[in-house]
């Protein structure tokens, strides 16, 4: 069992930045694949970033590439996602999750959500 806490959210303007965290519980962090997920106002959920257990291999959505940096600090059982550049349509409730056997894009294979973190961003 998981439990994910998200912290750092936010009102920023646009072209700032945010850092969001997300503490893990449990002993076997380091073997979990990492996501963040956002969902924005009248949208559905959609995948940002991810990395992998192991080597920390990352992937990301082209709409935040260049912009988001997601890492992982094992000792801590937190990730990260660095938000920069910031734009109003990054406007959302930003999710982390952890799966066992998945680190990509799909949310249905992550097992373990957390509560959300709202990031809205000013124009």
């Amino acid at each position: 069992q998981v439990q994910l806490v998200e912290s750092g959210g936010g009102l920023v303007q646009a072209g700032g930045s945010l850092r969001l965290s997300c503490a893990a519980s449990g002993r076997t962090f380091s073997s979990y694949g990492m996501g963040w997920f956002r969902q924005g106002p009248g949208k559905e959920r959609e995948f940002v970033a991810a990395i992998s257990w192991g080597s920390g291999r990352t992937y990301y959505a082209d709409s935040v590439k260049g912009r988001f940096t997601i890492s992982r600090d094992n000792a801590e059982n937190t990730v990260y996602l660095r938000m920069n550049s910031l734009k109003p349509e990054d406007t959302a409730v930003y999710y982390c999750a952890a799966s066992a056997t998945h680190w990509g894009t799909y949310s249905d294979r992550y097992a373990y959500w957390g509560q959300g973190t709202q990031v809205t961003v000013s124009s």
